[in-house]
């Protein structure tokens, strides 16, 4: 279908300013790569150089040689990993039992979870550390995956992908002697795979990049996540810019590759999950 004049001016209009808009939120993200390859004296120049003259591995050796920085990703490869995995089985979990099983309060509880999505995050900081100081699991890695598990948004997501599955497949697995738990995995689960994939990424990246919360309970340096030690590295006096930005870029390699991996699923469940409200 071929467009008339005027829809091309807008056409080329609208892809300026999506270009535009692409650069500017990719500008931090390439500024941080960037700065990571500059000494302290060119990181802090003014005006600053947008393309660096001489790129600097200095920064990286540093790190590497130091290797705290790896010890750091670990526990935080810990802490996420752990958290997604446990926060998409419970997700996935309640959204099956509050659309496909009917019990007393199924809608007074969805409705608590829903409540708990407008509260917000800083409120519970006090209550949690309460908890988890009565539990002894201050300054664990525990103490930062418990409260990331049982997501109110991962409830609500899968509760929304759960509606897409034919309540007569169900019967049909029934009718043909299929357990509770099989028609959960054989049946239940295959289909709402892209929501699941969805739930995962978001979920990796709310614990990867949860430093409130971790910054509270991990006061060990050894326990450290990545974003609280990068965090260390800064002191009142300021920091090494360049030796930060190499530890910030080495932190954002995880979180890149867990999209670009999931990518395919987010996208499908996104599209897929506004099918029934």
């Amino acid at each position: 279908m071929k467009l008339s004049v005027s829809g091309k001016v807008v056409k080329i209009v609208l892809d300026v300013v999506l270009y535009a808009m692409a650069a500017f939120f990719l500008f931090p993200l390439y500024w941080m790569v960037t700065g990571s390859f500059k000494n302290q004296a060119s990181a802090v120049k003014i005006p600053p150089d947008l393309v660096p003259t001489r790129l600097e591995l200095i920064n990286y050796a540093k790190l590497f040689r130091e290797g705290v920085i790896f010890q750091w990703l670990g526990n935080s490869v810990i802490v996420s990993v752990i958290a997604t995995a446990a926060a998409c089985i419970v997700a996935t979990m309640a959204g099956y039992a509050l659309t496909k099983k009917q019990f007393v309060g199924c809608n007074l509880i969805f409705g608590a979870v829903i409540v708990t999505m407008l509260i917000p995050k800083q409120l519970g900081l006090v209550p949690l550390f309460t908890m988890m100081k009565e539990w002894n699991m201050v300054n664990t890695l525990s103490s930062a995956i418990l409260p990331i598990i049982a997501l109110p948004f991962g409830v609500f997501l899968m509760k929304q992908f759960s509606q897409t599955v034919p309540k007569e497949l169900l019967e049909a697995g029934k009718i043909d002697g299929c357990s509770e738990i099989g028609l959960f995995a054989n049946i239940f689960l295959p289909i709402v795979k892209p929501g699941v994939g969805a739930l995962a990424i978001f979920v990796f990246a709310t614990a990867w990049n949860d430093y409130l919360w971790q910054l509270i309970m991990l006061s060990d340096s050894s326990k450290y996540t990545v974003n609280v030690g990068i965090g260390s590295l800064i002191s009142e006096y300021g920091g090494d810019y360049g030796y930060l930005m190499a530890a910030a870029t080495i932190g954002f390699i995880p979180i890149l590759a867990v999209f670009l991996g999931f990518q395919k699923y987010f996208v499908k469940g996104i599209t897929l999950g506004g099918v029934k409200g």
